[in-house]
């Protein structure tokens, strides 16, 4: 088990009449990742609202902030227990053995064009193994073709431009590995968490995005980018790319500071393991497929 204490800080100033935010920010409950503690702050007299999607388990607080600075502060503690395993143990599963609710993870959209990539695709990787062997030369593939730099790419980068262009950030060596993925009919999706490992050279801590594929009858977590530690990653929300998953869609004239983010592993005799890289590969999913009722209570100011 891993415990991980999350602090963000999020500030806006809304101008214009008022604006709508939809936030992404609270760690998803899931039966593999245990939030035990969380508190959201709010600087103004809101009323949030929580609500889960049943199937992704994304957590979305929706508000209306009227004209002024907005300051949103969460905290959780979060418990993750990890399925690790052997490479050589993980196989594709067909078409054919997919579960429904994985199937809309094979078709393109809009940041993962997979439909125009699988010349490359087939060209590349057609001929490997079908296995967890072929997913992982995926993802060294993308990092030895690709340049980690920031701001690099915008809202509009699809994975395509990402590749022509040969340089990105982590939401766009995600979007390349998925598109990859799914031109070989292998499911995969966008997930965001934060960046729980990162070299301080590349920045302060941040929003992190990275890839969840479907192997093995179970979703395995892959960091494209390779500037986050998989062991340290809290999922807060899945989708089919990043359009899917922000963590911010905001409604309204609003001016962003940066956000300020700290993710820390709690260890020792009231914590956990340390998240570490090694040989084995990482799922935080059960491999089971049901709707779990999501957990609303929070403590707001």
């Amino acid at each position: 088990m891993v415990r991980m204490q999350l602090h963000l800080a999020l500030d806006y100033m809304v101008v214009g009449g008022g604006a709508d935010f939809i936030f992404n920010i609270h760690a998803a409950r899931t039966p593999c990742q245990v939030v035990s503690h969380e508190r959201l702050d709010l600087n103004q007299p809101i009323q949030p609202h929580l609500h889960t999607d049943p199937l992704t388990q994304n957590r979305y607080l929706r508000l209306r902030a009227p004209d002024g600075p907005l300051g949103l502060r969460y905290a959780a503690t979060v418990d993750i227990q990890h399925h690790m395993v052997d490479p050589s143990q993980v196989s594709e599963v067909p078409v054919s053995g997919l579960k429904p609710e994985v199937l809309a993870y094979l078709y393109p959209s809009r940041y993962c064009p997979s439909d125009r990539m699988a010349t490359l695709a087939h060209r590349e990787f057609g001929l490997m193994w079908q296995g967890m062997s072929r997913v992982l030369a995926i993802q060294q593939w993308v990092r030895q073709r690709l340049s980690f730099t920031p701001n690099s790419s915008d809202v509009h980068t699809c994975a395509l431009e990402t590749l022509r262009n040969g340089r990105g950030v982590c939401r766009d060596f995600a979007h390349v590995m998925i598109a990859l993925c799914r031109a070989l009919n292998i499911p995969a999706r966008f997930t965001t968490g934060t960046d729980y490992g990162a070299d301080p050279s590349l920045g302060p801590p941040d929003f992190h995005a990275y890839v969840e594929v479907w192997l093995g009858h179970r979703w395995y977590v892959f960091d494209p980018s390779g500037t986050a530690i998989p062991m340290g990653l809290v999922r807060f929300g899945t989708g089919r790319d990043a359009a899917d998953a922000a963590f911010a869609t905001i409604f309204g004239a609003v001016r962003a500071k940066p956000p300020v983010i700290r993710a820390e592993a709690i260890t020792g005799l009231n914590g956990g393991a340390l998240p570490v890289h090694g040989p084995l590969v990482v799922s935080t999913d059960d491999g089971q497929w049901s709707a779990w009722p999501g957990q609303t209570a929070l403590r707001t100011h």
